[in-house]
């Protein structure tokens, strides 16, 4: 239960809220959703998250039968959803698809991080419309300062990385564009061709790869709901 205390009622709702509603745990649920096992990987899902605040919920999850850990004998952890964890799919969609239809654009866009931006790109890149070679591609937000302004995604055998240092290898594209701009691309409110037409976004390198980037970059799981705020 979470330090706030319970609320005293024997409504399911209230014994669901006492489980879910503690700060960063319905994020964390996300990232078990979106297949995160490990504790970095789901740090990563969650920067802003401290690694102890993250540590303690997902103990509470694990009390309240949400995931499963299994505890390897090379020392590693992995942390899965049960199946009352797996349950959790529709709502945590739900909630989603919820702000994404009510939720102003200026709002959506308050809160911008790089981190997660390309973090969530790098796992729903659709390695599958590339040729089987390897690509390297470069995000650069030039208004950000040292680390966060370059980011690269390394697509390689179906498999794809991110990095914030220049992984070494020759480049295929170049992608300039400020952090809005991306992440308004990411949410399914803009397009790259409304983008780059309007002089917002600069795409540079393979053509193939250049011109096919809306569909191979992959979008937000939210990104289609249609929206009745703007």
């Amino acid at each position: 239960m979470d330090e706030r205390g319970g609320y005293g009622q024997f409504c399911p709702v209230s014994m669901a809220s006492e489980i879910l509603c503690s700060r960063w745990t319905t994020l964390v649920v996300r990232e078990l959703l979106c297949g995160c096992t490990r504790f970095n990987d789901l740090r990563r899902g969650v920067p802003r998250m401290s690694p102890a605040l993250l540590s303690k919920r997902l103990k509470e999850l694990e009390r309240a039968q949400v995931i499963t850990v299994l505890r390897k004998a090379n020392g590693s952890v992995e942390y899965h959803l049960s199946e009352a964890g797996e349950e959790l799919r529709s709502l945590n969609m739900g909630l989603g698809n919820w702000a994404q239809r009510w939720m102003e654009s200026r709002l959506s866009l308050k809160n911008l991080d790089p981190s997660l931006l390309m973090w969530d790109m790098r796992r729903s890149l659709n390695a599958k419309l590339l040729p089987e070679r390897r690509y390297t591609i470069q995000f650069l937000y030039p208004e950000l300062p040292g680390a966060q302004k370059s980011w690269w995604l390394v697509v390689d055998g179906g498999t794809v990385d991110l990095c914030n240092f220049d992984p070494g290898h020759q480049l295929d594209l170049l992608v300039t564009s400020s952090l809005r701009t991306m992440t308004a691309i990411w949410m399914g409110l803009t397009t790259i061709k409304k983008e780059s037409d309007c002089g917002q976004l600069e795409i540079d390198g393979n053509p193939t790869l250049a011109s096919s980037m809306q569909q191979w970059l992959g979008l937000s799981a939210f990104a289609h709901e249609p929206r009745r705020v703007q």
